[in-house]
């Protein structure tokens, strides 16, 4: 039987800060852990939504492309999905998302999923250009980063909400990646509004986190004087 109730990431939003991102996991061994979910490749290769057990990726060219199991990445999140309740949203903005669905769902102090599916007034989304060793940090990595904007566009906003007291190992708050109906444009969400659609969470009482401990890079950094929260603030916005 699958657990719908634990949340899986391998790596952590803050070995990316000093820029360790050489991919540690495939694909496939991540998807062993849900049918849902997001993460970034190797190098930060862009962004990445996972749907139905499907892995899409929206590079920084524009182009979205399915990814094999063979695929790295340094981090993502899945998990097997299991969402309720559903309730019909209009005119919906990102920071009233951001302001009232964790209190309205009384869960501002787990980890949850947010999903959106319907017709947006507008998103506006980035991806980056995937990056060659010896990888820069975090915020030189993504100054390099493509933005797109639509407008009136079909799609299903992903995310996950990271209780405060977690930031570093994730974002504190939300963190929403995009894929279009018509799998052509998404992306790591930077804005949007919601014309009509769809809003369903599914809460976790387990994180179940994996470190890639196999690598020595990894396992030799000191992270003492990395500014890991400042650094992930500004890389998110």
């Amino acid at each position: 039987m699958k657990n719908t109730l634990t949340l899986y990431q391998h790596g952590t939003l803050a070995l990316l800060v000093p820029g360790l991102l050489r991919g540690t996991m495939t694909m496939g061994d991540l998807l062993a852990h849900g049918d849902t979910g997001i993460g970034t490749g190797e190098g930060l290769d862009g962004e990445l939504i996972i749907l139905d057990g499907v892995a899409y990726l929206v590079q920084a060219s524009g182009a979205v492309n399915i990814v094999g199991n063979d695929f790295l990445l340094p981090f993502g999140n899945a998990h097997w999905a299991d969402y309720q309740p559903k309730k019909t949203v209009t005119n919906l903005s990102k920071q009233r998302v951001d302001r009232q669905v964790p209190k309205d769902f009384s869960a501002e102090n787990t980890f949850f999923s947010i999903k959106i599916t319907g017709k947006f007034s507008q998103v506006i989304t980035r991806a980056v250009k995937k990056s060659d060793p010896p990888y820069q940090t975090l915020a030189q990595t993504a100054d390099k980063q493509q933005l797109f904007h639509q407008k009136d566009v079909a799609g299903t906003l992903l995310g996950y909400y990271s209780p405060t007291l977690f930031d570093g190992i994730s974002v504190g708050g939300f963190h929403f990646h995009f894929l279009s109906a018509a799998h052509d444009f998404g992306g790591h969400v930077l804005d949007f509004s919601v014309a009509q659609g769809q809003l369903a969470i599914q809460k976790f009482n387990t994180l179940e986190q994996h470190l890639p401990t196999t690598d020595p890079t990894f396992m030799k950094h000191s992270f003492d004087h990395d500014d890991i929260i400042g650094s992930i603030a500004k890389a998110e916005k």
